[in-house]
């Protein structure tokens, strides 16, 4: 009697005899909300911790789909290479004027990263974002409740025309009515400039120094009117808010000593 060959497993078993599938282990694990593990000097976690993530459905404003994209012709590099590189210095790779402060564990599935930024009229910033998925050749990032935007950037690095090429996409919805008057009167295009320099800083690492390609689709024009309460968690007001009351923290803490 012969054995039967062995069939390619799509699934893996766990503890119990559940399965899940074979890339579970680069996507994060459910969680209700989200948890800041260690807050690093001059960053804050007060948008980020207890909030909910949220993709593009969960936003308010009109839906795009942002893509840019650079080749590193001419340098011998595979995306898997790319991807780690990025990876390990992803903080250094961010234009000035925002600090991404990475997770200890660095960008892994679940990990949550800080970030300190601007806004227009300079209204500066406290928010974060979640790494939904990381695998060889790309991760995700997902925003939480508050942020300017709901929804995922994809970030990853593929063979195109017998070159490495690098990209970065962005599927977004303003999270609120604030924020979507706020990219319209100049926010999509600090933040286009925003990826666009990105992306050129990670090419230069390899000595590429080629246009940052920009594609950008309005997927959904209409307003997400039934999201007009995602305000409530703007991070914006309540960064503005906890600078604002940061005399009276300092005071209320040297009092309890």
């Amino acid at each position: 009697m012969t054995e039967e060959a062995p069939r390619p497993e799509e699934e893996r078993k766990e503890e119990g005899g559940t399965r899940e599938p074979r890339d579970a282990a680069y996507w994060a694990r459910y969680a209700e909300t989200l948890k800041v593990s260690d807050v690093p000097e001059g960053a804050a976690g007060i948008n980020v911790e207890g909030r909910r993530a949220v993709g593009p459905l969960q936003g308010f404003g009109k839906m795009w789909q942002k893509t840019y994209r650079v080749r590193l012709g001419g340098v011998a590099v595979t995306p898997a290479e790319v991807i780690k590189t990025w990876k390990e210095n992803y903080t250094e790779f961010w234009p000035e004027g925002n600090r991404f402060y990475a997770p200890l564990a660095g960008i892994a599935p679940g990990e949550v990263a800080l970030i300190s930024g601007s806004l227009p009229g300079g209204v500066k910033l406290s928010t974060g974002v979640m790494v939904l998925y990381a695998d060889d050749e790309s991760f995700t990032l997902m925003t939480p409740q508050g942020h300017p935007f709901s929804g995922w950037i994809t970030f990853s690095s593929f063979e195109e025309d017998d070159a490495t090429a690098v990209q970065a996409q962005v599927l977004m919805r303003a999270n609120d009515p604030l924020y979507e008057m706020g990219l319209r009167m100049g926010g999509h295009k600090m933040e286009d400039e925003m990826w666009r320099q990105t992306l050129a800083n990670l090419a230069a690492h390899f000595g590429v120094h080629e246009r940052v390609e920009t594609h950008i689709i309005c997927v959904d024009p209409k307003l997400q009117w039934k999201e007009y309460r995602n305000v409530w968690h703007n991070a914006g007001i309540r960064s503005a808010l906890y600078s604002v009351t940061a005399p009276l923290r300092w005071r209320r803490s040297r009092g309890s000593r």
